[in-house]
């Protein structure tokens, strides 16, 4: 450290590569202080090269993405919420440059929108400022920067709303509405409650016709060039064998007789394409608008029909569990738990069955 010309003092120190850093401060306390603050954070292991967060956003959080293992449907996730949320704001700025405060006012942006853009629903928000926070997390443990600025950021409240499932008369309506090359694949979906890529990654050899079974083991992720794009399930738990009521199974043989699929080939297509997630988007809502579905409800909607219906005639937890797929009951009960019957009069029934009758014999008693 040494006292320049013009009374400034000059503090420098050299990296773990031999460069030099330097700094000048009015007063010799101020630059002490910072000489004291790199060597601490040398010592403990939190030095960061001033330099390394000049890198842009964009540029670093596409190294990140290539290296995440990542399914293909995770993969094109993330590359559009980056590409349509947080690059137009984020991208060109240097890491070390962002601020908690300009993510606090980036997130706010995102909520409520303006004149050239919708706001976001705070689920997705709340996933863009995720995938942001991820990046800045890996840049944290690369030494580029110094602290994760998405930490302590508010996000707009999820209202989480009750599942309303559909009636029976409208998956009818529904099936009848649809194409004919896709009515066996609404009443499968209605039967199973199979998840969308589940579905339209069914092959024929899947089907366990004596068993009356299906085993769902991947999923379609996407379609490239005509041809289907395979990923795992969801979770460990979409590992499953699902039961197939009696209307799945008229409704497959009155489609295999209409339509030639081969053993290994998708169950359900197109004009013998794979059906991508868009293009079954395109042609459900039409169908979905006739059938009086609410606009936004896919064919998800047939996932919660079919969990209603087990969950109206007397499954468990665990058995809905199973059949959905989800990772945990927790998960099954946090989405259905106002669909299953009030026990209140149970309740008060058992009560009144084992107190009830110990008071009535202590007052026999005392008599």
């Amino acid at each position: 450290m040494a006292k320049r010309p013009n009374g400034q003092w000059r503090a420098r120190y050299r990296d773990s590569s031999g460069r030099e850093h330097s700094r000048h401060f009015p007063r010799k306390a101020d630059a002490q202080r910072w000489l004291d603050e790199v060597t601490t954070s040398v010592v403990t292991g939190q030095y960061v090269d001033p330099n390394a967060g000049r890198m842009t956003f964009r540029e670093y959080a596409e190294q990140w993405r290539a290296a995440q293992v990542h399914r293909p449907s995770s993969q094109a996730h993330v590359e559009t919420m980056l590409r349509r949320h947080a690059y137009p704001t984020l991208g060109d700025r240097p890491l070390a440059a962002i601020l908690p405060s300009e993510v606090q006012a980036w997130v706010k942006r995102l909520s409520v929108g303006g004149s050239d853009r919708k706001p976001l629903a705070p689920s997705t928000v709340g996933v863009v400022h995720s995938i942001a926070s991820s990046v800045f997390k890996a840049a944290v443990r690369d030494r580029r920067i110094p602290a994760n600025p998405c930490e302590g950021t508010r996000l707009p409240k999820r209202e989480r709303s009750q599942v309303v499932p559909i009636t029976t008369e409208q998956v009818e309506a529904l099936v009848a509405a649809m194409p004919a090359e896709l009515r066996a694949l609404v009443t499968f979906a209605a039967g199973t409650g199979v998840r969308g890529g589940e579905l339209r990654g069914l092959t024929l050899g899947r089907i366990h016709f004596l068993r009356r079974e299906v085993t769902i083991d991947r999923q379609l992720v996407g379609v490239v060039d005509g041809s289907p794009v395979w990923g795992p399930p969801k979770t460990e738990a979409s590992y499953r064998t699902i039961p197939l009521p009696r209307v799945v199974l008229d409704a497959l043989q009155a489609h295999l007789e209409a339509y030639d699929v081969a053993r290994d080939g998708l169950l359900f297509t197109m004009g013998g394409l794979p059906i991508s997630r868009q293009a079954f988007g395109h042609q459900w809502r039409a169908p979905a608008r006739s059938a009086g579905i609410p606009p936004g409800q896919g064919l998800h909607a047939l996932r919660h029909y079919y969990a209603s219906l087990l969950i109206r005639h007397g499954e468990s937890v665990k058995t809905v569990q199973a059949r959905l797929g989800h990772a945990s009951a927790a998960e099954t009960l946090d989405t259905y738990s106002h669909l299953w019957p009030d026990s209140d009069d149970r309740t008060r029934e058992a009560v009144d069955l084992v107190l009830g009758a110990a008071a009535d014999s202590a007052r026999t008693g005392k008599a």
